[in-house]
């Protein structure tokens, strides 16, 4: 198998983890994918890295970090032995203290080893030990690596205090557990309900027990979009799955991921994908080489 792919990995379902290295370019395009990111950056003079349009010039050592649903990019570093590990929106959403730590460090994007050596030094051994583990062909791989994973996790949130100043200053936000805990059911809920006659913001408040402007907010905050935008998103992530099963037509999928219209279908795919529907499934199907 190559492992040298670079931002292309598509999750099926069942697996929770991968990583990747060797990619041969120095750049990557701007773009978003519904799973979450960690980059160890590589040598060499230069690493530039842009989340949610905010630009960081890294060194050997230091980590990216990016969350389901951002978008980034890659403008100019050593992809080559920079190492890329992805892991499932599904595997944050299973336990509630992973997507507590995934709130808390939401807006916080980039760990400098030059200012957490302790931290980068800790975080750098647990991916060396996640990338042996993974190349090594071992048939337990996933399940070693998602372990390693919630350690990555924990020990990230163990320095809670030492970051504390760039949590601050990056994020404005600090909701209880009990509402962020009724914000996930909430979100959980759609998921599972997209063809839901009733998915406003209005009866997700309700649903929350919250008002709706407050509702509003947490999403602006937690998401960094508003509510309509997610729920396209989400609707799009399903429509993206749907799309590999050739026996469904484009209006059967529209239909399963919650959109009310072809035309509103294809406008959203168009617009977050650069393309139509019809042109993503031929593309990424090989039907298209």
């Amino acid at each position: 198998m190559d492992y040298s792919r670079y931002e292309i990995y598509d999750f099926d379902g069942f697996s929770a983890f991968n990583m990747s290295t060797g990619f041969k370019d120095r750049s990557y395009k701007n773009h978003w994918h519904s799973y979450g990111e960690i980059t160890l950056v590589g040598p060499g003079e230069k690493n530039i890295y842009s989340v949610n349009q905010t630009t960081y010039n890294l060194v050997e050592g230091d980590f990216v970090l990016i969350w389901p649903m951002e978008m980034h990019s890659v403008i100019d570093a050593d992809l080559e032995k920079a190492v890329v590990i992805q892991f499932s929106n599904s595997f944050i959403n299973s336990l509630f203290d992973l997507r507590r730590i995934m709130h808390i460090y939401r807006n916080l994007h980039v760990i400098c080893i030059i200012a957490h050596p302790e931290l980068a030094k800790k975080l750098n051994d647990i991916t060396t030990e996640m990338k042996d583990i993974f190349f090594s062909g071992d048939q337990d791989k996933e399940l070693k690596c998602c372990m390693l994973l919630m350690k990555f996790m924990l020990t990230l949130d163990e320095y809670k205090g030492e970051l504390a100043p760039e949590l601050a200053q990056e994020s404005g936000n600090g909701y209880t557990d009990d509402v962020m805990r009724r914000m996930m059911n909430v979100t959980d809920y759609i998921k599972n309900n997209l063809t839901s006659d009733d998915l406003s913001q209005s009866a997700m408040a309700e649903m929350a027990g919250i008002s709706r402007d407050y509702f509003s907010r947490i999403f602006k905050n937690v998401t960094g979009m508003n509510y309509n935008k997610w729920l396209n998103m989400i609707r799009l992530e399903k429509a993206t799955e749907l799309l590999a099963i050739k026996d469904l037509s484009l209006t059967e999928i529209a239909m399963l991921s919650g959109f009310q219209s072809i035309p509103s279908f294809n406008r959203v795919f168009r617009e977050e994908k650069g393309m139509a529907p019809g042109e993503y499934r031929t593309l990424f199907s090989g039907e298209g080489h």
